[in-house]
């Protein structure tokens, strides 16, 4: 009988894994969050001028980025984005009206996404098994707004650390960013789960620096087959039961106290 691997945390992809948004209209979602951005900057009485203009820039400026980021394998930071074009154009924002514009464009997904109803408990039962939970998501959205979104699903603080790629040189599949994020929690990648559903950038990213990679049945794996041995599930509520009979956990040792000076 082949010896259990030795875990001691999980780290999950964030879009179609944690939260569900499935197949998009893109241009539908944009031309929306165009307006809604346009309409707080009114609203907040910054020069903003005539819409068609302000949609013409900010639109192709997402997708020059957006395009930018698939050629170089570098994720940029849409606050950033957003905050340089508004002061070249004179807008004058708080941080927090920044990251309120920032929500502005991100709310139609929000609207959309779906979370599991159980995914709370699901979280908090790989924790009591003495797990560490943390994140680790390709992105170019600001964790402003997607830390919101979190909250809002109720489940932000069963993860950390959460690491987003815009914040770093590298995204999934890159070995390095799935290296960092195992330096970011003090565990080996060999004793560590990676639940994603991109075969690409979630599976074989992880798999390469010894990762124990799981799938998460999603429309961007339809079709599709995973690597032999590939372990998949439909819901997150299936992993404490999956990784108690594949893994063996790690217990942890509790530390003595020692006393503080009075």
């Amino acid at each position: 009988m082949a010896t259990q691997r030795t875990i001691e945390a999980v780290l999950f992809d964030l879009g179609e894994t944690l939260l569900t948004f499935g197949k998009l209209d893109t241009s539908k979602l944009s031309d929306e969050a165009v307006r809604r951005s346009y309409n707080y900057l009114k609203a907040c009485n910054q020069p903003v001028g005539p819409f068609w203009t302000y949609r013409l820039f900010h639109l192709w400026g997402m997708r020059y980025h957006v395009l930018k980021s698939s050629l170089t394998g570098n994720d940029f930071d849409s606050l950033e984005v957003i905050r340089g074009y508004g002061q070249r154009k004179g807008f004058t924002l708080s941080d927090e009206q920044w990251e309120e514009l920032n929500w502005k464009w991100y709310e139609t997904l929000y609207e959309i996404g779906q979370v599991e109803p159980d995914i709370v408990d699901s979280l908090t039962k790989l924790r009591k098994m003495g797990l560490k939970v943390g994140l680790l998501s390709n992105t170019f959205i600001h964790k402003s707004s997607l830390e919101r979104h979190m909250a809002e699903a109720g489940f932000l603080e069963c993860l950390t650390p959460r690491l987003y790629t815009y914040q770093y040189q590298w995204r999934k599949p890159d070995s390095r960013i799935f290296r960092v994020a195992a330096e970011s929690i003090g565990i080996a990648c060999e004793n560590i789960i990676y639940v994603g559903d991109r075969i690409d950038n979630d599976v074989e990213g992880a798999s390469k620096v010894g990762m124990l990679p799981i799938m998460k049945t999603a429309y961007t794996n339809k079709g599709k087959t995973p690597p032999a041995g590939t372990h998949v599930i439909d819901k997150i509520s299936e992993l404490p039961e999956l990784i108690a009979g594949i893994c063996e956990i790690k217990k942890k040792v509790t530390e003595p106290k020692v006393p503080q000076p009075v």
